[in-house]
């Protein structure tokens, strides 16, 4: 039997874990209705946004009245920049210690109505190279270990404000996800002299079964491990650490594949599409970091319609994530969406 038609599980070579795959549950991947939910009509610009140009936030600060990104300071920071007294542990299984940050808003574009799907690529470009410029600054603070850039898009993906933007929080510590991906890699790395993911994207490139989109510089697939039913990853096609050693034309082709990618989501369902995103690069330690490889995550939570969608729950949130549609047949989808 095939391992697409039978109860298997597949291995995680990044995080070190498992997940289940039950093809069998699903003979039709699509069933049920594909209902879209209307999009708002929001205005270009909102006087009420606190991320539109010149408006002012709720912590009473003014936006500027830029025309290209704009990058501030969280004004509800979950992570603070100043020195903190150290936590005196009072039994080794009730450990803490505490963790520094700084923790920015890039607002994407000034216009109120686009989301990153809509943008063009130039404008995408320019957002590109304002996570590069984030990058190298908040990586040179001498306590910060790890810069994450993310964006939530979507009111089902927590995002309280529809204005195109993302987040970027820098750490004193490495978080839990990037350690995992940190002790896969370097480990492949002194096993093989090559990175893990080099290694891995030259084995999807050879199959064609999982690949979505790509261009000369990156491609985007659905990871032969993937947890979420329409989960991407964008690998760079030359063995990059961090954005930060980007080429101009790889700046380009990074926002050339990310604008391909959302606008095939949003195809998928006719709906604006949730997700959570994030980019994964070497930790800003000072170190080379040879074994890293620069990936970006894409976590959409849309199962079958813009109205039904999967949750980690029971066996999952409990045992190990699973899932019904493998990822072949969603990497299959998504394609046919680009082809629209």
């Amino acid at each position: 039997m095939s391992e697409l038609s039978f109860p298997h599980r597949r291995f995680n070579p990044l995080s070190g874990e498992w997940v289940l795959v039950s093809p069998h549950r699903t003979q039709r991947p699509w069933q049920g209705q594909t209902e879209a939910i209307p999009s708002a009509n929001r205005p270009p610009h909102d006087p009420s946004c606190y991320l539109c140009p010149g408006t002012t936030r709720s912590g009473g600060q003014q936006n500027p009245a830029y025309t290209g990104t704009y990058v501030f300071d969280n004004d509800f920071a979950a992570l603070l920049p100043d020195p903190l007294p150290e936590i005196p542990s009072a039994h080794e299984l009730l450990q803490s210690e505490p963790v520094r940050g700084v923790c920015r808003v890039v607002c994407f574009s000034p216009r109120h109505d686009l989301t990153l799907s809509q943008m063009s690529v130039s404008e995408i470009t320019g957002v590109v190279r304002t996570w590069k410029e984030q990058y190298v600054e908040l990586s040179s603070l001498d306590f910060v270990r790890y810069v994450q850039i993310f964006e939530n898009r979507g009111e089902m993906m927590g995002c309280s404000n529809p204005h195109p933007h993302g987040q970027i929080w820098s750490l004193s510590v490495i978080p839990n996800e990037i350690q995992k991906e940190q002790d896969s890699q370097q480990k492949y790395w002194k096993s093989h002299g090559k990175t893990l993911l080099s290694d891995y994207l030259e084995q999807e490139l050879r199959l064609q079964q999982r690949i979505v989109t790509e261009n000369d510089h990156f491609v985007a697939l659905v990871p032969y491990w993937a947890i979420w039913p329409f989960e991407t990853m964008i690998l760079s096609k030359r063995n990059v650490a961090s954005i930060d050693h980007f080429s101009s034309e790889e700046e380009l082709g990074f926002a050339d594949i990310l604008k391909t990618l959302t606008a095939g989501y949003d195809r998928l369902f006719q709906v604006s599409f949730p997700y959570s995103m994030g980019l994964h690069q070497k930790p800003s330690d000072g170190e080379a970091h040879p074994e890293w490889h620069f990936h970006t995550h894409f976590h959409p939570p849309l199962l079958r319609s813009a109205t039904v969608r999967k949750f980690m729950v029971g066996f999952e949130l409990l045992a190990m994530p699973q899932r019904d549609i493998t990822p072949e047949s969603a990497a299959a989808r998504l394609r046919e969406t680009l082809k629209a």
